[in-house]
């Protein structure tokens, strides 16, 4: 490593040699030293000496079975360890020039303030007022961690900043450096694996413990730093009621596959939601009453408490006592109780809170006491404003295939024939008569199938519930007018007296090509225009279109797919919120979020944006305060960034370029995928996907079907698969052979042009190299030789060859030595790795061949998981 990285390496060696005592503490200074040999033949072989390499594939093979297990671990918690240096040094007080950049919020203000637009500062309280990012949780199985072992984490992280305060006392110091081996072993003494799979409700504690333990305390530290930047620039603060970011979730309502999320299951977690946030808000109530014992109060506040000496007390008191009673109220719930208690008595509402908070707040301005109320009593306030009664909103999301299975089951029972049968003029003139029809659809005797049923409960639990709750309902496999209709319909046939924002999904490469017509259409119907009231959500797939058609077209189709989308809903005068699906992985839209919304099309920002933050991500992101700080200066910057200063409209010779690699790209990766008839068997032979669904990750099932094929496999497990064998084929496949077609046209200036100059274009190639960066042929050969039946040895070689394509073809377009040649600490970061993730993935493989010749055991089970913990580890994305 560079001499820049020397604390980051300290900590790294700290953390690894406590580990290393540990272990030998444990099994023995034998077993150590084989470790650290296992590490140094790995470094050895990377390095291109085959005798070492046959020596550490020697050594892995001849593991006993009750030798697996902590071979496996200690690997596994060295690559955890380094992860939580690398993560504490981007927050460290000793962060280098090259991990630690700018705050984006501070340059951006100077740049609108002082650049070309020279706003005045009423102009950019005003469009800071217009914000709107929602982030979205979502317990797609790519959080591998237990909670237990990510608790230890972070306490780990917090030690490590204790070790940079220079007034610690010697005793101080060495109780922290105890603290760091207790907790390093404590790490290594858990069992890193969960026994089971989660349940829905466990996924949605997952998100509130991270929601409770880093972003409840980010989100008021990040607008105070915020409101700073302004003053100092403007002279003027920010304004309470501003809160840029807010949170939703899917943990809970995200039932689409998932046939463990049921009505009951998101109304538990509802439940369970509000009853965090009143236990967090019911911790500020207690400081807060001991901080404000002021007697000086406004006629306002003095109306509300009475004449007593302690008129800021008295009226927190008032709140506290509705907050106990909620609590109580909310806890029997989850019980099965129905308590009997008029809702007045209750915290129900965002204004319950606010209005006693802020009629405290005004107080104490008014009577000059503008230090103390803009102290803990304006964080929270500002937490209402963001976190509201529920801390987020849940979404529903369920597949457009159900509400259409429900409603055909009416349509037969009423004898008005088959609603799946009926073309989508006849369906959307019998829904919106239906809408517009004052008597009920649903017959009191229709005795619904179960299916039917839960669509139907889920919607009668909607309807129950307060609209602040609730984010969107979102329709997977979205395609025409009907289906937003329909969710529509069924929600008006169980009294949902609220018009909860109804969500289109496109998801495949026809679907994005065709909504456009969708909404148009849609818009055009003016009862939806009455119901959607001026404002309309699209969500974009990134995961289903880039495994239907491979990431380079994908890109292309979600891109055009956006500008479309703003062109027709700035024709209907609706205001669009583009909700992104993104993922961790590149395969999945993942990628630096900055750089990732700043290449969206010019116009498609607006002040508004909705996307997901998915599994180990949340807690990359979120996870520690302070990374999490920076992580929503980043979202809001890059939101205000992007209205403000939109990236430049594609020449029309580029869009050209993009349409033929697009058109290239897909034709090669389809030809692979679905017209290659060794495909398949190669996949599951040469990947760990059929032993993936032994991997207790998420409640939902790995596939849609039982008995399907690639077609039914998810998104997420078949990124997976080709992750853990290290070739990361769907984050590149087909890009290679779509560049190379342009390149050997004689386009290579126009290409290097649009890396230069657009940024979606250059932000696409900057994610190949970043995959093609972590890719190891090598490693993956290694699988097939050990796993793939000869004859299909073949499809493996045209595979590495397609990589070496791509690499090439990216570099030559880039220009660059090497790949992530710009990016010098991503590169250092991976290459960190390579020692530690190398041993899991010849294991892997030696396990795979042992658990496929059926010498099955519980050893060999849980080492093959550790492997895939540890790998997903090591790579900081599982799919």
């Amino acid at each position: 490593m560079a001499d820049m990285y020397t604390q980051l390496r300290s900590n790294v060696h700290l953390l690894g040699t406590i580990l290393g005592d540990t272990m030998e503490a444990e099994l023995g200074s034998e077993f150590l030293n084989r470790i650290e040999t296992v590490r140094k033949l790995s470094k050895a072989s990377r390095n291109g000496d085959e005798h070492a390499r046959d020596q550490l594939l020697k050594m892995l093979g001849d593991l006993h079975d009750d030798e697996l297990i902590p071979f496996a671990s200690a690997f596994n918690q060295f690559l955890n360890l380094a992860n939580i240096a690398e993560q504490f040094h981007s927050v460290s007080r000793n962060c280098d020039e090259l991990v630690c950049v700018p705050d984006p919020v501070e340059l951006l203000l100077g740049r609108l303030l002082n650049g070309k637009l020279k706003l005045a500062p009423e102009q950019l309280i005003s469009e800071l007022e217009k914000l709107e990012v929602d982030l979205v949780l979502t317990a797609h199985p790519t959080e591998i961690t237990r909670r237990t072992l990510i608790n230890k984490y972070m306490s780990l992280i917090a030690s490590l900043g204790e070790q940079e305060n220079t007034q610690l006392t010697e005793q101080e110091v060495a109780r922290n450096k105890l603290r760091i081996r207790q907790l390093v072993a404590q790490i290594w003494h858990t069992n890193e694996m969960r026994d089971e799979r989660p349940t829905p409700v466990n996924e949605a504690q997952w998100g509130m413990a991270t929601v409770e333990a880093s972003l409840w305390h980010a989100i008021p530290e990040f607008l105070r730093q915020f409101s700073e930047q302004l003053e100092q620039q403007t002279g003027q603060q920010l304004p309470p009621h501003i809160a840029p970011v807010r949170f939703s979730s899917w943990m809970g309502g995200d039932r689409d596959g998932n046939p463990f999320v049921t009505a009951r299951i998101t109304e538990e977690v509802l439940l369970r939601n509000r009853i965090t946030a009143a236990n967090l808000y019911m911790d500020d109530l207690n400081e807060l009453i001991r901080e404000l014992s002021m007697s000086k109060a406004t006629q306002a506040l003095l109306v509300q408490t009475g004449e007593c000496r302690e008129p800021y007390r008295e009226l927190l008191r008032q709140l506290r006592s509705r907050l106990q009673a909620t609590i109580n109220y909310l806890e029997q719930r989850v019980d099965g109780h129905n308590p009997e208690i008029h809702q007045s008595a209750l915290i129900w509402t965002k204004s319950d809170l606010l209005e006693p908070l802020l009629l405290a707040y005004n107080s104490l301005n008014d009577c000059g006491m503008h230090l103390i109320a803009n102290g803990l009593l304006l964080d929270t306030v500002r937490r209402v404003h963001s976190f509201g009664c529920t801390l987020v909103k849940v979404d529903i999301r369920q597949s457009s295939d159900r509400h259409a299975d429900t409603l055909a089951e009416v349509t037969r029972y009423l004898g008005l024939g088959d609603y799946n049968h009926w073309q989508e003029e006849e369906k959307q003139s019998f829904l919106l008569r239906e809408l517009s029809c004052k008597r009920p659809l649903f017959p009191h005797n229709w005795n619904a199938s179960a299916d039917a049923q839960e669509v139907i409960d889920t919607c009668k639990m909607i309807a129950e519930q307060s609209e602040e709750a609730l984010g969107s309902y979102v329709i997977s496999m979205a395609t025409t007018p009907s289906d937003v209709l329909a969710v529509a319909l069924l929600l008006r046939e169980c009294h949902c007296t609220f018009p909860i924002g109804i969500v289109p999904l496109f998801e495949t490469l026809s679907d994005l090509d065709n909504a456009r017509d969708a909404m148009a259409k849609l818009f055009s119907i003016d009862w939806y225009r009455g119901y959607c009231r001026g404002r309309q959500q699209v969500m974009i797939g990134y995961s289903d279109s880039a495994k239907d058609a491979g990431v380079m077209a994908a890109s292309w189709a979600q891109y055009r797919a956006q500008e479309a989308l703003v062109e027709v809903a700035q024709q209907a005068d609706i205001a669009l919120t583009l909700f992104h699906g993104r993922g961790g992985s590149i395969g999945r839209g993942g990628g630096p979020a900055h750089e990732a919304i700043l290449s969206q099309p010019p116009g498609s920002v607006d002040s508004r944006l909705r996307v997901t933050e998915q599994g180990e991500m949340i807690r990359f992101k979120f996870g520690v305060p302070k990374v999490a700080v920076q992580s929503l200066a980043l979202y809001t910057s890059a939101v205000l960034e992007a209205t403000l200063l939109p990236p430049p409209v594609p020449k029309a010779e580029w869009r050209t370029m993009m349409d033929e690699i697009a058109a290239h790209s897909v034709a090669a990766y389809r030809q692979m995928v679905w017209q290659e008839p060794d495909f398949v068997p190669y996949f599951r032979a040469a990947t760990p996907e059929q032993e993936l669904s032994a991997l207790p990750l998420g409640s939902r099932p790995a596939k849609r079907k039982a008995d399907g094929g690639v077609e039914s496999l998810r998104a997420i497990p078949w990124i997976f698969a080709w992750t853990q064998n290290r070739l990361n084929l769907p984050a590149w496949l087909g890009a290679g052979e779509g560049l190379t077609v342009l390149l050997e046209q004689g386009h290579r200036d126009t290409l290097r042009e649009m890396f230069n100059q657009w940024p979606l274009f250059r932000t696409r190639l900057s994610m190949l190299e970043m995959v093609y960066a972590k890719a190891e042929p090598n490693l993956a050969r290694y699988y097939e030789q050990l796993l793939v039946s000869e004859d299909l040895h073949h499809l493996g070689e045209k595979l590495r060859e397609r990589l070496q394509l791509g690499i090439e073809c990216v570099l030559d377009i880039t220009q660059a030595q090497g790949l992530m040649d710009s990016t010098p600490w991503n590169k250092e970061s991976v290459a960190l790795r390579h020692p530690y993730i190398d041993p899991l993935n010849f294991l892997q493989a030696e396990l795979l061949l042992r658990v496929r010749k059926e010498q099955d055991s519980e050893h060999l089970r849980q080492a093959l998981m550790l492997t895939m913990a540890g790998i997903a580890a090591g790579l900081r994305n599982t799919g």
